[in-house]
């Protein structure tokens, strides 16, 4: 699949901003499934100073700054992307989940050691004896690692409630996993979380996935948004995402920006400011399948 993503956010003060800084991590990754063919981050007003470079996880984080009075800021994300349908193995064909861990922790291969970064505490997920009980329930001696994160994946589904009201980008996973409700970001933390407490290497990713209106209606622009789902290191095969929030493994409709061990790793943009006293903030994001003959900037 081809895909036209434009990510807006806006922002809007009572008074001018004096000053602002940002980091943006808005530019599709290429990976073994998916290749980013065009991106454009656009400011208005047009930024003071602007950047690029790779972070420590190799995804591209863009840098703006305002030295500058405004009172508005749009900021404009375009990208076009190409996704192909993931390949992973039969689950039941996985390597047993104990024999991952252990190999993480000798990390002999230089895969397992960019793995191991992802089994430690991070500043938004934090491991516990309570989670490792939870997980122990499909991690039980012996099973592929794989098949017992899909059946993992399924229980956080069933047994938690999707609630946007429920929580903030600063819940902790604990009071997720106390009250068993909230949005895509808690779900990945929680079950990278409870992969982590079992000694296993899982990592935060951002991005979008694809929305599908109900049958004979017409999908509303703007509607689709950001998503978050986890990557689950398994050994030879590598690293396969799983989305909690949808109960499944990622397909060609899930398109990736960014990974680190957090959201505070890869948050769409964060950054700081003087002034502007009260704000307020709107985001919308539109991805839209599109023909190899589509090249349109928009």
């Amino acid at each position: 699949m081809k895909y036209q993503v434009t990510h807006t956010t806006a922002y809007l003060a009572d008074v001018p901003v004096s000053l602002c800084h940002n980091v943006a991590w808005l530019t599709p990754r290429d990976t073994s499934t998916q290749r980013c063919e065009y991106h454009e981050l656009r400011c208005d007003p047009q930024p003071s100073v602007t950047s690029r470079h790779v972070d420590a996880f190799g995804n591209y984080a863009s840098y703006f700054s305002f030295n500058e009075g405004y009172l508005s800021l749009d900021v404009t994300a375009v990208s076009r992307v190409r996704v192909n349908d993931p390949q992973p193995p039969e689950p039941a064909e996985t390597p047993a989940w104990e024999l991952i861990r252990d190999h993480l922790t000798t990390y002999e291969q230089p895969d397992e050691l960019d793995a191991l970064q992802f089994t430690f505490d991070s500043p938004r997920v934090e491991r516990g004896s309570s989670l490792a009980e939870y997980a122990h329930i499909s991690f039980v001696p012996g099973r592929p690692i794989l098949d017992a994160a899909v059946d993992l994946t399924e229980r956080i589904h069933e047994e938690f409630e999707y609630d946007p009201r429920a929580t903030t980008v600063a819940t902790p996973v604990g009071d997720v996993m106390q009250h068993r409700r909230g949005v895509c970001q808690d779900f990945a933390h929680l079950q990278i979380a409870m992969l982590r407490s079992l000694g296993l290497a899982a990592r935060y990713v951002s991005g979008y996935v694809r929305t599908n209106p109900p049958p004979g209606r017409p999908r509303m622009v703007g509607s689709d948004a950001s998503h978050a789902w986890l990557s689950l290191f398994c050994g030879e095969f590598g690293w396969i995402d799983v989305d909690p929030t949808n109960n499944k493994l990622t397909r060609d409709e899930h398109i990736t920006l960014a990974w680190g061990r957090d959201y505070n790793d890869v948050s769409p943009i964060k950054g700081v400011y003087v002034g502007g006293r009260q704000h307020a903030l709107s985001v919308s994001v539109d991805v839209v399948p599109i023909s190899d003959d589509d090249d349109g900037d928009s």
